[in-house]
């Protein structure tokens, strides 16, 4: 077995968590019930050990094309065999996304095209990143007994072999169409699912996708994939957005620079926020500023800087760092890490990204005056800055190798082998100031 190009994932998600399906069809990431819990498959992190959720045809005699539905999250993949034309429609359905759940299905929808083509299907679950124990249970289907629970419904007989894992062969003929349909959550359990029950799941998700499309008024040349990627990373319940859905990838192959990319980082959620409205999303522009706001109170009386670096999904800033070492990592590329210990690093360019995304806000149309509990929260930031812009910081790049210093002579930088992170650290804190001084952001005030 070989890791495929990372390039050979589609995406696919219900705004609280996201699947990365591969163009053979396996399930090569999936963690439940957010973006940032432990993993359910990991075969990206690990092609033995990760589990996985492989659906393709029998034999290596086989092309196979990807692509998603117009203006919809759902990913289709055709194979094209010797005996026939198949392909199976990948999606995530979005019920009520603003409310945290621990129930979430992937449905892996498989249609017979032309002739036939005989499938294989391999489930094989490893949750908390293969260090977990799992009982499997057959009843009417399968279920997975472990933390997260887990069903899987399935138009075909299921067989689960000595180790636990459920796999099949079966053969899908022109004109079929079926579903397989794993669940999570303490209720989850194996259901027949019919057709009418099928395409109503099929059709309300390519809607929700479809109707939130609507409000965008970006027509450029990377519409698609702006209009995907904004909308599948971002956890609806507090609207940040996460950097990337995985963990663990090297910036390059073999080398140790792989973080865990699953929160959401202040500066990216501030960037996002001009980003957001400039494409017409003024809604999930708002919660993002919200999302800011928010966490700007937690710090109110705390001793310690105003914002951290970055969070988890729900606000949190625990991300205590941890290295996997039974995962080999992407082609081998160690150590694969989960959590970021780059939360706790001072990096004052977030304080300018931060302020200039409420000042786009004020500006937007129509505009959003700040309330007083917004105002207070930003005299505190602008209190603050003066008093510590200066401060050795890790910059932009999260170095691990200790803060760049702005004072000393030469010789002692030199020595360090440090420098200022003049480009952002420092004119993005100047941005914070302006604003405020040139009163752009001193509008009318609300009583909310």
């Amino acid at each position: 077995m070989e890791y495929p190009p990372i390039a050979a994932h589609g995406l696919i998600g219900d705004l609280q968590t996201a699947a990365l399906v591969a163009t053979d069809g396996t399930v090569d990431w999936l963690c439940l019930p957010r973006f940032d819990s432990p993993s359910v498959f990991a075969p990206l992190l690990d092609i033995r050990k990760g589990g996985r959720f492989a659906l393709a045809p029998v034999g290596t005699h086989r092309v196979t094309a990807q692509m998603y539905l117009p203006n919809t999250a759902v990913l289709v993949t055709r194979f094209l065999s010797e005996g026939g034309v198949a392909e199976v429609a990948d999606f995530m359905p979005v019920t009520n996304p603003t409310v945290a759940t621990e129930r979430h299905r992937l449905v892996r929808q498989v249609t017979g095209i032309r002739g036939s083509v005989k499938l294989k299907i391999a489930v094989q679950p490893r949750p908390d990143y293969g260090r977990a124990e799992l009982r499997t249970v057959v009843h009417d289907g399968v279920v997975f007994e472990g933390r997260p629970k887990l069903s899987l419904s399935s138009t075909w007989p299921l067989k689960v072999d000595q180790d636990g894992d459920s796999t099949t062969k079966f053969t899908v003929h022109a004109g079929e169409i079926g579903p397989l349909v794993l669940e999570s959550g303490r209720a989850a359990k194996p259901a027949v699912i019919g057709q009418r029950q099928l395409a109503k799941m099929f059709k309300a998700t390519a809607g929700y996708r479809r109707q939130w499309l609507a409000a965008g008024t970006y027509r450029g040349r990377w519409r698609e994939a702006v209009e995907r990627a904004l909308k599948l990373m971002q956890y609806a319940r507090s609207g940040a957005l996460v950097a990337a859905p995985t963990a663990g990838l090297p910036e390059q192959i073999g080398g140790e620079r792989n973080w865990d990319c699953r929160h959401s980082w202040v500066r990216d959620a501030s960037f996002s926020v001009g980003a957001l409205l400039r494409l017409g999303y003024h809604d999930e522009a708002l919660n993002m500023g919200r999302w800011i706001r928010d966490r700007l109170e937690e710090r109110a009386d705390s001793a310690a800087p105003p914002l951290a670096v970055m969070y988890r999904v729900d606000g949190s800033s625990d991300l205590a760092e941890e290295t996997l070492s039974h995962f080999e990592g992407y082609r081998k590329s160690r150590p694969v890490r989960i959590g970021n210990s780059a939360a706790g690093q001072l990096q004052l360019d977030i304080y300018g990204a931060a302020m200039e995304s409420v000042y786009l806000s004020l500006h937007d149309k129509p505009a959003r005056p700040l309330s007083q509990r917004d105002w207070r929260d930003i005299t505190a930031l602008l209190d603050w800055l003066p008093e510590n812009w200066n401060q050795p910081d890790e910059g932009l790049w999260e170095t691990r190798g200790g803060r760049a210093v702005l004072r000393g002579d030469r010789a002692d930088r030199r020595a360090a082998r440090q420098q200022a992170f003049t480009h952002l650290s420092l004119i993005k804190a100047a941005v914070n100031l302006d604003r405020h001084l040139d009163g752009g952001m001193m509008p009318e005030l609300t009583a909310a």
